[in-house]
């Protein structure tokens, strides 16, 4: 069969309506059909695909024909498919009825629908495959020469580096026409941008025969005497790029994001970056960004990042309006054999059933039935705002890379590949058999196209490098006591009847009072509220993620306010910063019970919205471990590996406070050593001043950079003194170093302790006990870039100092101490001694009784301030 030119020809509104008329036959019609044709009907729709021819190599075997047999059903050739004896679908026999389910079901392209439980969908998908299709519009020669141009440049590679590792596409090639096909069908149903990630596997080809990258700088990669070794940030198969590919129905941006080996990594990040797109469009167009994520099959089963994403864009805040999935299915994971099975009808698509997606498995080397395939991928996620899946089923010619030596482990298999025709030759073949061609033209036009694609691919022309684009700063506004009066009062004018809990009575009052007052205290939440407030004022979005983030797993934020009058889910919650009349958009939105993906999509958020303030913060800071890939590949390197400019902001709920290990440690020494080249900001804010002035600063600076914030738990929310006055927001910025303005006489002071965060407060009351005043205690607020010449300048106020210590809750290399130790002692004026105080090493790194937390906590108090002995680092 071909791919349906009716269909794939006509216009959006046009095919919709075609769409829903074939649609209403498919089981209508079945009504007037006799019992026995009805199920055998059904049989097919159902397990068709488990028959279906898609294995290029047969390793994988279909069913036995006999389980679709007429005689399974009691069903003779040549009795009628209805009683009056019409017609189903042009079929009028059982014999023709035969013929036609074989074909639409049981060939090289085949649906299964066994996970999608809505009724119009599967009707519609049934309705799309039953229906009749024609030679294909962009097949015949047209999709030959672009199975020439994929197969000649993996030769084309080979012959010039053959021991380059490019993770060749050979037993794939029809992935390059697939992509053509799904671009082109994004265009016809008016989509003008498309954000797409992959693995390793045909990404080299891809990078040349879709996104149109120079071959001299792609082979550039692979030459030991490159002239240009500079360029070389990340390995070749990792690149990405963006390029504007124009199609017979209109242009289409597309943007293939960069990818490390955390192969499916990538597919977080990629919906991250389409959902931005989608969002800070104008409404118009605020449907024209698609995701379309290539997977490698044993990946797409295994990793488990697949599953958290696949949950994570099915909630509202993080939906796409569906991802086009394509599996590079060569069977083969890394060296372990991955065949489907129709016997136990278990395939690498099935963790999509979580989200009942349907599945289009297609033969690889069936180029026209991909590119059927192809269309009715895009279209259904366009009419139903779905996720689809073509599993484009091939092999693999080399082994894993093609350092690899495959008969090693899967010799069977790897001699089957090596005798087996190309594609390109089994196509120029069938075309021969169509009558396009005779087999000695066919056989010069080949030698013909391959010549033309090596010359192309000869082309010694390199693009120019392309230069970083500076951003253009947003300026900081001020925010005045006026306006924040004004954003006050608009935050907590409550609809008509809306009844607020209690708790947020009590919170509309206090802000009320904050907002009247200089010098009245204002706690985290206020000053939180009030910092996106002042971003929104300025004309920057805002959009903050995470799990229970609305509300605050401490109850410290309470960005959403939910009617007590309503019953349970009934009514959206006011949200505050929502009512500003800003121009700016605020999204607060709580995710799934998972922190990989969510960080992943939250990333390629960032990356795409560049000027918004973009926030994820963990429920407990400890929780932050569980997205180590994308804090270690993306987040921290991909600047330097890539260019991806972030600002992505991670509040990391930090602090030891006797609740057990899993809720005490956000991995600050882990931050800081994953630190160089600017490539981060630390910070560990200890009054709700600072936190006001870190995000606005966050919001406002040119430079974007990524930002990890050690935030408060239960005891900095509550300390009364970490609220610091009404005017510390409304006036200065934020400072890395705060000196201690309790000191009177800086002649007296010996010795200075330095610390972060809430362990300050705790300091402050141990030396009021112990009337230490020949003590200063100096916050460092910002762990990277370390702040020495501030702090040199703060120490030199104090001539007759002695000694310098840094203090830590945390154990000796949990914490900063080993990661600003050098900073430190270069601050230090000449002949002070520094010295560490922390906890104790131990194995989880917190205990979790109160009672040993508070004796501790005391101790190492007692040693800061040279009550006891100090603890050498």
């Amino acid at each position: 069969m071909s791919t349906d030119t009716l269909i794939a020809g006509a216009a959006a509104g046009a095919r919709h309506a075609l769409i829903e008329q074939q649609a209403q036959p498919a089981d209508h019609a079945l009504a007037g059909l006799r019992p026995q044709v009805r199920r055998f009907i059904e049989a097919h729709r159902r397990d068709g695909h488990r028959h279906a021819v898609l294995d290029p190599l047969g390793a994988s075997q279909p069913l036995d024909a006999e389980g679709l047999s007429l005689a399974g059903f009691g069903l003779s050739a040549d009795e009628p498919v209805a009683a009056d004896g019409s017609a189903w679908q042009g079929a009028r026999t059982v014999q023709e009825l035969d013929r036609l389910l074989k074909g639409a079901y049981c060939g090289t392209l085949a649906l299964d629908a066994s996970a999608v439980r809505d009724d119009d969908r599967r009707e519609w998908l049934q309705a799309r495959m039953e229906a009749a299709v024609s030679q294909p519009e962009r097949g015949g020669k047209r999709l030959l020469d672009r199975l020439v141009r994929a197969e000649a440049w993996e030769q084309f590679v080979a012959g010039r580096f053959p021991d380059a590792k490019r993770f060749s596409l050979e037993g794939c090639e029809a992935l390059v026409p697939l992509l053509d096909a799904l671009i082109e069908e994004a265009a016809a149903h008016g989509l003008g941008e498309i954000f797409m990630g992959m693995p390793h596997r045909g990404r080299v080809n891809v990078l040349v025969n879709v996104l149109g990258m120079s071959p001299a700088d792609v082979l550039d990669y692979f030459d030991p005497a490159s002239p240009h070794p500079e360029r070389h940030r990340d390995l070749v198969y990792h690149l990405g790029g963006s390029h504007r590919v124009t199609t017979e129905r209109g242009e289409v941006a597309v943007t293939l994001a960069y990818n490390p080996s955390h192969l499916q990594s990538v597919y977080p990040v990629v919906t991250g970056m389409a959902l931005a797109s989608r969002t800070l469009a104008p409404p118009a167009q605020q449907n024209r960004a698609m995701a379309l994520v290539l997977h490698g099959d044993a990946a797409f089963a295994g990793q488990g990042v697949v599953m958290e994403t696949l949950a994570l864009t099915q909630k509202p805040g993080y939906s796409v309006g569906g991802t086009v999935h394509v599996i590079i299915n060569n069977q083969v994971g890394f060296t372990e054999l991955n065949l489907m099975s129709a016997a136990r009808s278990r395939y690498c698509t099935d963790v999509t059933r979580m989200v009942d997606a349907p599945v289009l498995r297609v033969n690889a080397d069936a180029p026209e039935q991909v590119l059927r395939a192809a269309a009715m991928a895009v279209e259904y996620r366009t009419v139903f705002g779905c996720d689809v899946v073509i599993d484009l089923i091939g092999y693999r010619r080399l082994g894993h890379s093609e350092h690899d030596v495959p008969a090693l482990t899967n010799p069977g298999g790897h001699a089957r590949t090596q005798h087996k025709p190309s594609v390109v030759a089994l196509y120029g073949a069938a075309l021969v058999a169509a009558g396009v061609a005779s087999q000695d033209e066919m056989a010069a036009y080949l030698v013909a196209r391959q010549s033309a694609a090596v010359a192309a691919f000869s082309d010694k022309r390199r693009s120019a490098p392309a230069e970083a684009q500076p951003l253009q700063g947003t300026a900081s506004v001020p925010f005045t006591h006026s306006a924040l009066q004004q954003a006050v009062a608009a935050m907590t004018r409550l609809p008509q009847g809306f009844e607020p809990h209690p708790q947020v009575r009590s919170l509309i009052e206090r802000w009320k009072a904050t907002s009247s007052d200089m010098q009245a205290p204002a706690d985290w939440c206020f000053a939180e509220n009030m910092a996106y407030a002042s971003v929104l004022g300025a004309g920057v979005d805002v959009r903050v993620s995470g799990l229970d983030v609305q509300r605050g797993t401490f109850m410290h934020r309470h960005a959403a306010w939910h009617d007590q009058a309503q019953q349970a889910g009934e009514g959206a919650p006011f949200i505050p910063l929502q009512h500003l009349g800003a121009a700016a958009r605020f999204d607060v939105v709580n995710s799934v019970l998972s922190e990989e993906a969510v960080v992943g999509l939250e990333y390629g958020y960032s990356v795409q919205a560049s000027r918004a303030l973009t926030i994820w913060e963990a429920q407990f800071g400890d929780f932050v471990n569980g997205a180590q890939v994308f804090i270690d590949q993306y987040i921290s390197a991909g600047e330097d590996k890539w260019g991806y400019r972030s600002a992505l902001a991670m509040l990391l709920p930090h602090g030891h406070e006797g609740v057990g290990p899993e809720h005490s440690n956000a991995h600050l020494g882990r931050f800081l050593s994953l630190c160089g080249e600017h490539n981060l900001r630390v910070a560990y804010p200890s009054t709700s001043a600072q936190m006001f002035h870190l995000l606005r600063r966050q919001a406002f600076c040119a430079e974007r950079k990524p930002l990890v914030v050690m935030t408060p738990k239960v005891k900095l929310y509550k300390e009364p003194g970490s609220h610091s006055p009404l005017a510390q927001l409304l006036a200065g910025d934020f400072q890395p170093v705060l000196d201690d303005e309790q000191v009177s006489s800086p002649e007296e002071v010996t010795r200075v302790v330095l610390c972060s965060g809430k362990l300050h407060y705790q300091l402050r009351r141990g030396q009021l006990q112990h009337v230490c005043a020949e003590v200063a205690l100096l916050r460092v607020e910002e762990l990277y870039p370390f702040p020495a010449e501030t702090l040199a300048a703060m120490l030199a106020r104090y001539p007759r100092l002695r000694t310098v210590v840094w203090a830590q809750e945390e154990n000796l290399y949990h914490g900063a101490w080993s990661f600003v130790r050098d900073d430190l002692a270069r601050a230090c004026p000449a002949g002070v001694e520094l010295q560490c105080v922390s906890q104790p090493n131990t194995a989880s790194g917190a205990t979790s009784s109160y009672a040993v937390h508070h004796r501790q906590e005391a101790a190492l108090v007692e040693r800061a301030l040279g009550v006891q002995g100090p603890q050498q680092g």
